[in-house]
């Protein structure tokens, strides 16, 4: 078969949930609701683009259960149905042309800028690296009444989304968020239900799940990001990970997307833990993580799909044809070029490749934060109806969101956060 013909063929989840292809977008933060969590005609425009640009399958960026706990400024939030109509008219425009669109939803957990929130709250009081103490606050530990409430947040946001239409959900489990953090044994230093050992550190997550698919039925598609690994010195391992899967494919997840890294080592962008390139050898094969994916196969019979460092057709359609996955996801392609899925389905080659971003100042290159702010101001481009620009200068675009990130600017809003 041709790279784009096996590209092109349908998929359907154990559930009987049938999508249209291969290719899944990514999770990207958008940075496009009103100050109130609503989403806006942009958001909406955005999404539509992407339906209208051939994806099978589009992960939303972070959808947050709290408006006092975000992660960047312009975050959607869902705490209940007050924004309902917004919603709507979002999941009308990105499920056209028989486009799967799955919510990811999350909580930052420790992993917002300063400013941003009154505080932030982690499973333990584990503050960040030396050289990050400027952006990120030293987080508050979570109390055992704050834990079943946020996993009944998380319930209630998944229930939202089913109602609004959208197609499905995904936990976002991945890139040191407040789930990722649970499941982390550096994060996560509690010795009560939650944390002490493996097991308990995937309470948090599986407790999520269960809460969620009480909420939406059977038939409504879960999802989960996870981490391979953490990249982090007592960070969670390729094997808890293995065990995660293990369980979260016991408990009837639907599919799961595999990435890797966090703030502190943002392996999802081809930098490790000592901030050097991933191997030849990995870019070669072009994902990031499929060699751990190929170990998740071996576990696990639920689909699978791995994002980070695909480049070509033909690299995707390997992928696929290993056996080790089930689709291939795409995130910073479709911020250059959201239609490039229509593209790789065509037989052709994307218009613009991916490339490393610099902004000439080692602390701020080394974060995951850069990165974010410059595909950000992609995504707002095309929510207002302009091309993308793909050779605009990384500097200039953090300088510009930096006051955001900060939260300069922005009106506080209650910040306790409640455990119901």
């Amino acid at each position: 078969m041709t790279p784009q013909a096996v590209l092109a063929q349908p998929f359907t989840l154990p559930n009987g949930t049938v999508i249209k292809n291969r290719l899944l977008k990514s999770a990207m933060s958008e940075a496009l609701c009103k100050r109130d969590g609503a989403a806006t005609p942009e958001l909406i425009k955005l999404y539509g683009a992407w339906a209208d640009g051939g994806i099978g399958l589009c992960i939303t960026g972070n959808v947050m259960i709290d408006q006092c706990a975000i992660g960047e400024p312009g975050n959607v939030v869902i705490e209940d149905d007050e924004h309902l109509a917004a919603l709507q008219a979002w999941a009308q425009a990105a499920t056209r042309n028989n486009t799967q669109c799955w919510v990811q939803i999350n909580h930052p957990g420790k992993q917002a800028p300063k400013g941003l929130n009154k505080e932030t709250v982690s499973p333990s009081a584990v503050p960040f690296r030396s050289d990050m103490k400027a952006f990120f606050a030293t987080p508050r530990e979570l109390t055992d009444a704050e834990v079943h409430g946020l996993i009944k947040r998380y319930a209630t946001a998944a229930a939202i989304v089913k109602k609004a239409g959208f197609s499905g959900v995904q936990i976002h489990g991945a890139h040191g968020y407040l789930v990722s953090q649970f499941l982390s044994p550096h994060h996560n230093r509690r010795t009560d239900a939650w944390g002490g050992t493996a097991e308990k550190r995937r309470a948090f997550v599986l407790a999520v799940y269960r809460a969620m698919r009480e909420q939406v039925g059977p038939d409504f598609p879960i999802g989960i990001k996870l981490n391979s690994a953490d990249f982090q010195r007592g960070g969670f391992t390729e094997e808890e990970s293995l065990d995660t899967i293990r369980a979260l494919s016991d408990a009837g997840m639907d599919l799961i997307e595999v990435s890797g890294g966090t703030y502190e080592a943002p392996a999802m962008t081809g930098i490790k833990a000592d901030k050097s390139p991933v191997k030849d050898s990995t870019r070669q094969r072009e994902a990031y993580f499929l060699a751990f994916a190929e170990k998740a196969r071996q576990a696990v019979k639920t689909p699978l799909a791995v994002t980070g460092g695909f480049r070509s057709a033909q690299g995707m359609a390997e992928a696929i044809q290993s056996g080790a996955v089930d689709f291939v996801g795409l995130a910073r392609a479709l911020a250059i070029e959201p239609a490039v899925p229509l593209r790789l389905l065509a037989g052709q080659a994307p218009l613009h490749q991916v490339k490393p971003l610099k902004t000439g100042i080692p602390p701020i290159d080394k974060m995951g934060l850069m990165e974010v702010s410059w595909y950000t101001g992609q995504l707002k481009r095309i929510g207002r109806g302009q091309a993308p620009k793909p050779n605009e200068s990384p500097l200039w675009v953090f300088l510009k969101i930096l006051p955001q990130q900060l939260g300069i600017g922005r009106k506080k809003s209650p910040t306790k956060l409640r455990a119901s």
